[in-house]
């Protein structure tokens, strides 16, 4: 005989049976509910306007059917619940919901304790918190023949349609022969995917995956695609996410001009080491006939506490690499590439610390034909040393050393030591500051011999030695003041920046990494005009300048800085980059002038104006003005002056005058305009044009850009960039946001808006 044995779901029955008249159980009375003790966790609820059935074994339930166990309910116009078994069949129409989750249906056969079953023509609409914005969610909706529950957070749905829009909104849909969305993992999976744009195939992959979080998974991602005077170009790359802190991307490319490549990246990360590894490899190029290929390694590591270690390597085929697979971005910042490997070494003690650095480096110059002064030397090795030492009284002892082997195929090669010991003193209060110092600068050199002959310098052995003295002070006024309605805090900042160097001869030598630095604000309050350590100049002279700055009380934004400064000359010795004392002809620099700020929330100015007190005439100047009074919306125009500038072919020196006006601006409703017009007005050429759009349709985006740029003297490049962008799945086409975001200043993705 079977034991008995009473649980609340028995007990609840076995009153509405025994308990309840015959004409409560009509359908327009309240529904009967099985109560459920406090403690309802992991049990279950059903309500309906009928039940009836066998206590323990089977519960037929008909008129708005509730089934609710923890965070499910089921819905339906009828159920059959299996107690023992935690199974429930509904029918003619069925609503599962979890959390975010719901599924509609025909009929459902699931089990309510471990999420499993089957629901037939499902209309399902799954959402999940994105995990780096609780407020946004990433929902996935769709519809299919059947849906098989899978677990707690896993789905499968057959002949199903899926997109990541809003309801209502069916513009594309991925069609798939079965869709795995398995929340556990973060991972869609379709196969026999196929992508239709307003009913029109534009994809197709036998399996395709994709995340269904902001995570990091592996799979194909969407192709690319570009076609410009490089020719047109078709890529299909595959990220593998080998582990949290491994992955690759294998990325295959046809080029119609060139041949076909494989491009490869690697990328690592521990705690105390990362890096990356790049590579493309072109075996036959159909235009050269050689192998072409590029490299880039970079690793940075913590060998031990203060001990570090890191190289970046960098080297290609030919010159021409990045003229005919990169784009102006990678023409423009590879004219010479460096390859170096530095290990560094840094320790602190009671009021001081030190590094160090030693330090190997070359550079692959990728001019064609260069000059000898066009390849920089190599630094075979550098050695570099510096520390400081706070003293009593407000005093600090600092030291700046290194000691380099400049090695070069054509030019002087030779050693230099340069030691700059200095001893300041500082006062720094809340009115103002003065920071007077006092140092010796030490070079010397030992020179080698240039191809088997000697040194064309007079003297293996040559140094020299200068006192540098500097007196850095400031002073801070400010009051509160009421403008165009509203409280500022003005203020009044002048600034005195005095150095004393003496003038010395040094022709006699050598010059391997020093170059005139370009005259601007910062410039002004530096002791040594010229970089590097090869070239000192000759200085008493005193900077004077002025700033006052226009702030906001309000929201902290400074509106308007407005700054002025000019170096005077107490004595006419120089020194020039030859190394040769010269006479100054006039008794100060050049005047600076500056405007710039937050005019309000929606325009901003940036100016700067060099008068040449020689000449009598504008040196440059350079103005831009923006208007950005939303995302999406910006305007900006831009001038250039300069007297005596680096030419657009970046070769020879001449006048430089440019206009640079760039827009992207709403047209219409989900449409945007994108331009930009940078025009020389000495050589009466564009130097680059770009025009296109973009139109947001919330659930996906399509940008169309044309681009035309001067990539070198006599030269034009093209490029044409089109993608289309689906909300939550990825894009389709090649992606303009680096060209755009370089060209208009202010630019916003509008899918991001």
């Amino acid at each position: 005989m079977r034991r008995f044995k009473p649980n609340p779901l028995a007990v609840a029955l076995a009153t509405a049976f025994c308990l309840t008249p015959a004409w409560l159980l009509a359908n327009d009375q309240p529904p009967i509910a099985l109560p459920v003790p406090p403690s309802s966790k992991g049990q279950t609820k059903v309500t309906a306007d009928n039940m009836d059935g066998e206590m323990e074994i089977e519960l037929k339930a008909r008129g708005n059917v509730v089934v609710t166990r923890d965070d499910q309910k089921v819905e339906a116009d009828w159920l059959d619940y299996f107690q023992d078994k935690d199974r429930v069949k509904a029918g003619d129409h069925f609503r599962l919901t979890r959390a975010g989750d719901v599924v509609d249906g025909t009929t459902l056969d699931y089990n309510v304790a471990d999420y499993t079953g089957i629901g037939l023509e499902p209309v399902f609409s799954i959402a999940r918190p994105l995990p780096g914005n609780k407020a946004a969610n990433n929902t996935v909706r769709g519809d299919g023949r059947q849906v098989e529950f899978r677990g707690e957070n896993q789905y499968r749905v057959f002949d199903s349609r899926m997109n990541t829009c809003e309801p209502g909104d069916d513009s594309w849909y991925l069609k798939s022969s079965t869709l795995d969305l398995d929340y556990t993992r973060g991972v869609g999976v379709a196969r026999h995917a196929r992508l239709d744009f307003y009913g029109v195939p534009i994809f197709y992959s036998p399996w395709l995956d994709f995340p269904l979080t902001d995570g990091r998974k592996s799979g194909i991602l969407p192709p690319t695609f570009k076609t410009g005077s490089n020719g047109t170009e078709i890529s299909a790359p595959y990220y593998w996410n080998i582990a949290p802190n491994y992955d690759a991307t294998l990325t295959p490319r046809f080029n119609t001009k060139h041949g076909t490549l494989l491009g490869a990246e690697f990328r690592y990360l521990q705690p105390d080491y990362n890096g990356s590894i790049y590579t493309e490899q072109l075996p036959n190029d159909k235009v050269t006939d050689t192998h072409r290929y590029f490299w880039s390694a970079t690793h940075n590591q913590r060998l031990a506490p203060g001990l570090g270690f890191n190289y970046n390597v960098n080297t290609v085929s030919d010159p021409n690499y990045f003229r005919d697979f990169g784009d102006r971005i990678a023409i423009a910042s590879n004219v010479n590439m460096v390859r170096e490997a530095s290990l560094s070494y840094g320790f602190g003690w009671q009021g001081g610390s030190a590094n160090s650095l030693l330090r190997v480096q070359r550079y692959q110059t990728l001019l064609e034909n260069p000059a000898p002064n066009d390849i920089p030397y190599a630094r075979l090795p550098q050695l570099v040393f510096n520390a400081n030492q706070k003293l009593p009284d407000g005093f600090s002892a600092n030291l700046q050393s290194e000691l380099t082997r400049f090695s070069h195929p054509t030019l002087q090669t030779g050693d230099r030591l340069v030691t700059y010991p200095s001893l300041s003193w500082g006062l720094d209060q809340s009115w103002g500051f003065i920071r007077p110092k006092l140092g010796i600068h030490y070079t010397s050199y030992q020179l080698s011999d240039v191809q088997g002959q000697q040194t064309t310098l007079q003297g293996d052995n040559l140094s020299r030695t200068l006192p540098i003295f500097s007196t850095d002070a400031g002073l801070f006024f400010e009051r509160e003041a009421q403008v165009l309605g509203e409280e500022h805090l003005v203020t009044l900042e002048p600034r005195l920046f005095y150095v004393y160097i003496p003038t010395k001869n040094q022709d006699n030598l050598p010059n391997f990494d020093t170059s005139e630095n370009d005259f601007n604000f910062a410039q002004l309050f530096t002791e040594n005009r010229f970089s590097g350590s090869d070239r000192i100049n000759g200085a008493n002279q005193i900077t004077a300048a002025l700033t006052s700055r226009l702030i906001s009380q309000q929201n902290g934004l400074e509106r308007l800085r407005l700054s002025a400064g000019k170096r005077y000359y107490f004595n006419r010795d120089d020194i020039s980059l030859t190394g040769v004392p010269e006479e100054r002809t006039v008794s100060g620099s050049n005047v600076l002038l500056g405007a710039s700020g937050d005019l309000s929330s929606q325009w901003r100015l940036d100016s700067t104006y060099e008068w040449n007190e020689a000449l009598k005439k504008t040196e440059r100047y350079n103005a831009q003005l923006r208007y950005n009074p939303a995302p999406g919306k910006v305007a900006s125009m831009r001038y250039r002056y300069g007297r005596y500038e680096l030419q657009d072919t970046a070769t020879t020196y001449g006048p430089l005058r440019q206009v640079d006006l760039a827009a992207q601006w709403p047209l219409a409703k989900k449409w945007y305009a994108l331009a930009r017009y940078n025009y020389s007005l000495e050589s009466r050429q564009p130097l680059e044009k770009l025009a296109g759009f973009e139109y947001n349709d919330g659930c996906w985006s399509l940008r169309l850009v044309g681009q035309r740029y001067i990539s070198d003297l006599n030269t034009y490049k093209n490029a044409v960039y089109f993608q289309i962008e689906f909300k939550g799945l990825g894009g389709v086409g090649n992606n303009p946001a680096d060209a755009l975001r370089l060209a208009i200043p202010g630019y916003s993705k509008t899918n991001n808006l």
